[in-house]
């Protein structure tokens, strides 16, 4: 006999929410007309927080990702002018990534959806609502910082 999962409804709840998270993101991604994945994305919004341009293993590092992975984004990116590699001014064995004009627009655009992906996630919430649930995210986030992960 088994044991009954006391958190085993909440679990299913948050991968529920998760999913719908991801797909109204998407959706808003798509109304735009960018041409950029969810994964896409990330990487040009992870890039904009450095202040030099870094290079793909950092981005990779940051991303928790394979480098391959990045490789393949980049070239994407990088295919629809949004991003550049540029040789390392100390060593040129070394490859960096930058913003191009195109990938700065780009990211005004995703921020745009991201709010408006937001707004459409959290609209049935009343404002007391919203005050609970950004403690309780921040109490998980945090959680998980005490504990390494």
């Amino acid at each position: 006999m088994t044991t009954p999962d006391p958190d085993g409804p909440l679990t299913e709840q948050l991968l529920r929410f998760t999913r719908r998270v991801h797909r109204i993101q998407k959706h808003h991604l798509q109304q735009r007309g960018l041409g950029i994945t969810p994964a896409q994305s990330r990487l040009l919004r992870t890039l904009a927080h450095y202040d030099a341009p870094p290079r793909m293993a950092d981005l990779a590092e940051r991303l928790e990702v394979v480098p391959r992975a990045v490789t393949t984004l980049v070239d994407a990116l990088e295919a629809g002018g949004r991003v550049r590699r540029v040789p390392d001014p100390t060593n040129r064995r070394v490859i960096r990534i930058e913003l191009t004009p195109s990938g700065h627009e780009a990211l005004r655009e995703l921020h745009a959806a991201r709010r408006s992906a937001a707004a459409e996630i959290l609209a049935p919430l009343t404002g007391e609502q919203r005050e609970v649930l950004g403690g309780l995210l921040d109490t998980l986030i945090d959680g998980g910082a005490v504990r390494g992960c």
